[in-house]
């Protein structure tokens, strides 16, 4: 079995569903605290940027593949629509509103830390692109959740270790990336510094309720990926090697399934196509780090190829994934 690549049709068609979808207001899921009457308002008055695409962390990683296929293919087809909404909706006054929504006292929290992490990988890729001019216009709500990271992080006593938004292995791992790009040396030491505090003692993970009925993400294979995004590649190692001793005999066996969808119209349930597109990112950056001629990387490369395989036909079609499971696949993708 051979695992497709990115490339520039698969791009095209990637950018033509998140276009259709970045700006779409309707159907919207809102997750917002009112503290009266005058805190009413419609996705867009609220979210002047991030109002499409149902919910506000969905736009972002909208943005985000946009801006990464961008990157990647500046003359693909749809290079000249994704320019257009970006000049047309990366504006100041947008971020302005989005500031404002941060500001609000119920919104201390707010899309942490899902939305947090998408957030910052938005900027590190909107940097490289048009001399970083939309990353500048942009910069000014990064700075609020790159702080907001800062100042939650010392707090967090304990890590969330569930498969869904509140997974904080993910959100260090896409903030990291925001860290190298900016040069933030700070915020790169915090994420590396948590991420040992949290999980650096975890041994023999046995991958328990994997997957739930939920679930987009693999908790396990994520805080894998989420250390060898943070530490030296020594050091990853050796921890990858007490984490998951047996996963060269396919240990924990559950990791190595696919997920079954019984019903793409179920948000929830759809969430599944997720976890075989993110567990698919995993086993192949895992792949990659591990050394030449180690038999667990044939073994961790045909299970990325079979999650691969199983969720990316999948990726459009009914509007519950439809509206985010592209970005997973890039992910997965250009690992």
């Amino acid at each position: 079995m051979s695992a497709p690549g990115l490339t520039i049709a698969l791009a095209d068609r990637f950018a033509a569903i998140a276009l259709g979808h970045v700006t779409r207001e309707y159907p919207n899921h809102l997750a917002h605290g009112f503290e009266g009457p005058e805190d009413l308002g419609t996705p867009r008055a609220l979210h002047p940027l991030f109002y499409g695409s149902f919910d506000w962390h969905s736009c972002v990683h909208g943005y985000w593949l946009l801006a990464s296929l961008l990157r990647r293919f500046p003359d693909m087809q749809e290079a000249g629509r994704i320019r257009a909404l970006f000049d047309a909706q990366i504006t100041a006054d947008a971020v302005a509103g989005e500031r404002a929504y941060f500001a609000r006292p119920l919104a201390r929290g707010y899309e942490r830390p899902y939305g947090w992490g998408w957030l910052l990988k938005l900027a590190s890729d909107l940097m490289p692109l048009e001399n970083g001019r939309w990353a500048a216009i942009l910069q000014p709500l990064t700075d609020v959740i790159r702080d907001r990271f800062m100042a939650f992080l010392p707090l967090a006593t304990y890590p969330v270790r569930v498969g869904t938004h509140f997974n904080t292995a993910f959100a260090l791992r896409l903030a990291a990336d925001y860290a190298e790009t900016a040069g933030d040396a700070d915020l790169m030491a915090l994420l590396t510094g948590t991420a040992e505090r949290w999980y650096g003692a975890d041994e023999n993970c046995p991958a328990w309720g994997e997957p739930s009925g939920d679930e987009f993400l693999s908790s396990t294979l994520v805080e894998a990926e989420c250390l060898r995004r943070l530490l030296p590649r020594d050091r990853f190692l050796a921890w990858f090697d007490a984490f998951l001793p047996r996963i060269g005999a396919q240990e924990p066996a559950t990791l190595f399934t696919p997920a079954t969808v019984s019903d793409r119209s179920d948000g929830k349930i759809a969430h599944l196509d997720g976890l075989n597109l993110s567990r698919a990112w995993c086993f192949r950056t895992l792949t990659a780090s591990l050394p030449e001629g180690d038999p667990r990387r044939g073994v961790i490369e045909t299970a990325a190829e079979h999650h691969l395989a199983t969720a990316l036909p999948h990726v459009a079609g009914d509007y519950m994934g439809e509206h985010w499971l592209a970005s997973f696949a890039l992910l997965a993708l250009t690992a």
